[in-house]
């Protein structure tokens, strides 16, 4: 066994017991330094994580997953249908989200004396952007096949951001450094209980894959 794979097994077993039902990537090649070492990166965070009462994502590229959670227990699982990724070698710690994603709130009439609704799931949005420090930007997007429009006004603002920093670039003389930057495809109810669940400062880790 490698000097990765006995460092992870270490790690585990010093794991706190708040942390006692944090998965342990029962997917990993222990056979894999690299791989190996990055689910020792993701873990040292997520036991950190979940010392604390908070809720926090997860997002595993190896097994196409994203994973809501709270004192490391699994809240709520999303399924990634389809991702994409760029600058991931820069993606390194603990990320907090700085912006949430957008929502169109009802307007209350103060006339009427009917209740009135309050925010639910289904006011979410299908497709929108994630902004985290430091430096990661998440685009979500519905499937393809279930919401087109949304899926290439999420392909067409990724787009417009990656030529406003390449002509950016170019005025300046400069090399703009890209910070990491995910494309996620999910279902569209999916996406919006992503979107429910995000909070202002919420934690996430990435699992990347070994040869990212």
């Amino acid at each position: 066994m490698s000097f990765c794979a006995v460092f992870f097994m270490l790690l585990l077993m010093g794991a706190p017991s708040q942390a006692g039902d944090l998965d342990a990537f029962p997917d990993l090649n222990l056979n894999d330094p690299g791989a190996v070492q990055e689910a020792a990166r993701v873990l040292q965070e997520e036991i950190k994580l979940a010392a604390r009462p908070q809720t926090y994502l997860l997002i595993d590229l190896v097994t196409s997953t994203i994973h809501i959670k709270g004192r490391g227990v699994e809240l709520h699982r999303v399924p990634i249908v389809a991702w994409s990724a760029k600058a991931l070698h820069n993606l390194k710690g603990t990320h907090r989200l700085i912006v949430r994603p957008p929502v169109v709130r009802r307007k209350i009439d103060p006339t009427t004396s009917v209740e009135q609704e309050p925010i639910s799931l289904a006011d979410m949005p299908v497709g929108y952007t994630l902004s985290f420090t430091p430096s990661l930007i998440i685009d979500v997007a519905p499937v393809a096949g279930e919401n087109p429009l949304q899926w290439l006004k999420a392909r067409g603002n990724a787009w417009w951001r990656s030529l406003k920093d390449e002509t950016r670039s170019l005025s300046t003389g400069q090399s703009t450094t890209q910070g990491p930057h995910l494309q996620l495809e999910v279902s569209a109810e999916q996406a919006q209980s992503l979107a429910w669940s995000a909070v202002d400062g919420m934690a996430l880790v990435v699992r990347r894959r070994a040869d990212k």
